[in-house]
């Protein structure tokens, strides 16, 4: 009997590990990249990004192809759900995480209200 596949509760995308991996190349081993959720921003909320070496055993851990994620329980109540992306566009490179649970969200897209 085969065990069904669990879908992780937020979706990394392929440039989004690449470019966690390349920034993740100039940070000492072990390093990772943290996202996370604050109280603040124009619409309530923004999302956070920090290089981290400090893991909790309660985080959520996401790997792909060696881009390494963590985020806490308290902001995966607000990330469940979401994909976190990289573009680079006319606008310029960032991270954007497209959350299905937010009800609005700020131009640039740091924040969000749920």
């Amino acid at each position: 009997m085969s065990e069904a596949a669990v879908e992780a509760p937020v979706e990394m995308s392929e440039n989004a590990a690449l470019r966690i991996s390349e920034i993740l190349k100039t940070e000492p081993e072990g390093s990772f990249l943290r996202i996370g959720v604050d109280g603040g921003g124009c619409s309530g909320f923004t999302y956070t990004y920090k290089i981290e070496t400090a893991r909790d055993d309660e985080d959520l851990v996401l790997d792909r192809d060696g881009a390494l994620v963590l985020i806490d329980p308290v902001s995966l109540e607000f990330l469940r759900g979401c994909r976190i992306d990289f573009i680079n566009n006319l606008m310029g490179r960032m991270f954007k995480i497209e959350n299905p649970a937010a009800t609005a969200s700020c131009g640039c897209g740091s924040s969000f209200a749920v």
